[in-house]
């Protein structure tokens, strides 16, 4: 335990950025984890039209791929704004921000196409 005033402030201080970087952190990934949700159900419902046979119905997947193709730029261009600013304030690195951003484009662009 901190036995100085000085070393007690430190200690607090030290605990509020902790906690201001964690929430920060799990923002992120829960944004993170929406997106991967939304590429992903643009690539199933792309491999579920593709697979089905000719006579098959695929109303609801045609439905779900408009769905999540529509809200698609939406999240990615709000989780870009959070990675951003996430590195602006110091909450993460600057280069990892570059890199998530990166390889979220990379993986929307994959399922789009």
């Amino acid at each position: 335990m901190p036995h100085t005033p000085s070393a007690w402030k430190r200690l607090r201080k030290a605990e509020k950025r902790r906690r201001q970087n964690r929430a920060a952190a799990k923002k992120i990934k829960g944004q993170r984890r929406e997106v991967a949700e939304t590429l992903s159900a643009i690539t199933t419902a792309k491999a579920d039209i593709a697979a089905a046979k000719p006579d098959a119905d695929t109303t609801k997947a045609k439905a779900d791929l408009a769905a999540a193709t529509a809200k698609a730029p939406a999240d990615l261009k709000k989780t870009q704004e959070m990675l951003d600013r996430a590195a602006t304030k110091g909450y993460i690195h600057p280069n990892k921000a570059a890199r998530l951003k990166s390889r979220l484009v990379k993986r929307a662009r994959a399922a789009t196409k």
